[in-house]
C-alpha cells in the first residue's frame, strides 16, 4: 500500500521533510512507499513552484480540502497555524505529523493531545522533536538505560543562536507571542526539555521534572518589517533561563538564546550520574563524550560504527552523517508507525508533557518564584 501523503508549509520545514521523504527509498528500502501527494499554503504561484521543487504532485490552498482526503497529514507551518488542521485530520482518522511545540499555548496542546487520545493508538500523532533520533542520542540513552551512569545527579540543556543580535533584523512571525507563542523557549527550549526527558525521564533515572524556577528576557523591543516603514513590537522573550528540579531529586538548568553570539545552533546536553557523565553537542553531532568509572578524562566517542543506531542505513563506518539525516531517521519511524497502525514516539503526549513545562517556565518568570508543575 503506498501512502498518499498531504504536506502544509514548503519552507524550511517543508524543505527538510521533502528532502527526507526523497531519500527513504535509497537508504531505508523496508520503509514503507510513499507519494508525495499534496503540497498545502496560501500563494498559488509559490505553491506551485515549491511542489515542482519538492516533488509534489498536486497543490492546494486550503488545508480542509486535504485532511480527510489523504493517508497521513504533516503539518508544518507557524505555530498558530498547528492546532486547527491537526484537529482536523485526528477526527477524520487521519494520523498527523506536526512541527513542535505543539501550540502556542498550553490550553491548546492539551486539546491537540486530547484529540490524538481520541483517535487511537493506531492513528499515530507525532510531534518534531528530531534530535531523539541522532544516532548518537540513541547511544546516549542506551547507556543511560543501561544504568552505566549511575544514580543521577546533574542534567544541563542549553540552545544557543545568535540570528537576532542585530537590532535591525527583520521582524517575523516568531517575535509575535500570539503567533508563535513564546520566542526562543519554545522554539529552542521544546528542544532541549523533550531530550532531557527522553534521555531521563524514566523513573529508574531522574524522573519526570517536577518544579522550574524561569527567567526570560527580551533585549530588543521593536524590529523593521522587511520591505517597509514599519516598525512591529517584539512580544515575545529573546532568551530564557530556569532550574529545573526532577522527580527522583536530579537538578537540572536549561538555558536558551536567540542573542548569542557567536552561536549558530549550538544544542548542548549533559549528563552527570553517580558513575559517569556523558555530554553532547549538536555541533558535533557524530561524537559523544563519555566519562565512565575509573577514567581520569572523557572518551570521545565517534557514534559511525555500523551497529550504532540508524547507521547501517547510510554510509561505512567514520563516515559522518549529518543534520538532514535526522529527518530521515524520524520520518522513517513516523511513516513506519503510520503503515503498521501503532504509537510513535515523540508523540502528541510528548508534546504536551514539553509544552507543561514551558509554561510553568514562564509562570515562575512571571510570579518571580518557583512553579510545580501538576
Amino acid at each position: 500500500m503506498t501512502l498518499e501523503v498531504g504536506v502544509l508549509g514548503y519552507r524550511f520545514m517543508g524543505k527538510a521533510h521533502a528532502n527526507a521523504m526523497a531519500r527513504l527509498p535509497m537508504f531505508f528500502p523496508d520503509a514503507p512507499e510513499i507519494e508525495r501527494s499534496v503540497l498545502v499554503g496560501r500563494d498559488e504561484t509559490a505553491l506551485e513552484e515549491a511542489a515542482d521543487r519538492l516533488g509534489f504532485e498536486s497543490i492546494a490552498t486550503d488545508w480542509a480540502d486535504v485532511v480527510d482526503d489523504v493517508d497521513v497529514f504533516y503539518n508544518l507551518g507557524p505555530n498558530h497555524v498547528h492546532p486547527e488542521p491537526s484537529i482536523a485530520a485526528l477526527e477524520a482518522g487521519t494520523p498527523v505529523f506536526c512541527e513542535k511545540p505543539l501550540a502556542p499555548t498550553l490550553e491548546t496542546a492539551d486539546v491537540m493531545a486530547e484529540t490524538a487520545r481520541d483517535a487511537g493508538d493506531d492513528v499515530p500523532a507525532g510531534c518534531a522533536f528530531n534530535y531523539r533520533f541522532v544516532p548518537a542520542i540513541r547511544y546516549a540513552k542506551a547507556l543511560l538505560e543501561a544504568g552505566e551512569l549511575g544514580e543521577i545527579h546533574h542534567v544541563r540543556g542549553r540552545y544557543l543562536q545568535d540570528w537576532l543580535v542585530d537590532s535591525e533584523a527583520p521582524w517575523s512571525w516568531r517575535n509575535d507571542a500570539e503567533l508563535a507563542g513564546s520566542g526562543a523557549l519554545g522554539d529552542l527550549g521544546s528542544h532541549s526539555v523533550d531530550l532531557l526527558r527522553y534521555l531521563v525521564g524514566s523513573d529508574d533515572l531522574a524522573g519526570e521534572i517536577e518544579r522550574v524556577s524561569g527567567h526570560l528576557q527580551t533585549f530588543v523591543d521593536e524590529r523593521p518589517v522587511e520591505g517597509g516603514d514599519e516598525r512591529r513590537s517584539v512580544t515575545v522573550d529573546d532568551a530564557y533561563t530556569a532550574q529545573l528540579e526532577f522527580e527522583n531529586g536530579a537538578m537540572g538548568t536549561l538555558e536558551g538564546s536567540r542573542f548569542a553570539t557567536g552561536h549558530k545552533n549550538d544544542h548542548t546536553v549533559e549528563v552527570h550520574g553517580s558513575e559517569g557523565s556523558l555530554k553532547f553537542s549538536l555541533e558535533r553531532l557524530n561524537e559523544l563524550e563519555v566519562l565512565r568509572d575509573g577514567n581520569r578524562g572523557y572518551e570521545t566517542i565517534l557514534v559511525t560504527d555500523e551497529d550504532d543506531p540508524y547507521v547501517d542505513h547510510w554510509w561505512p563506518p567514520g563516515h559522518v552523517l549529518g543534520w538532514e539525516h535526522t529527518f530521515v531517521h524520524e520520518n522513517y519511524e513516523f511513516l513506519s508507525a503510520v503503515a503498521d497502525g501503532r504509537e510513535f514516539a515523540p508523540s502528541f503526549a510528548d508534546g504536551l508533557a514539553a509544552q507543561q513545562v514551558l509554561d510553568a517556565i514562564e509562570e515562575s518568570d512571571d510570579r518571580r518564584e518557583w512553579v510545580t508543575l501538576e
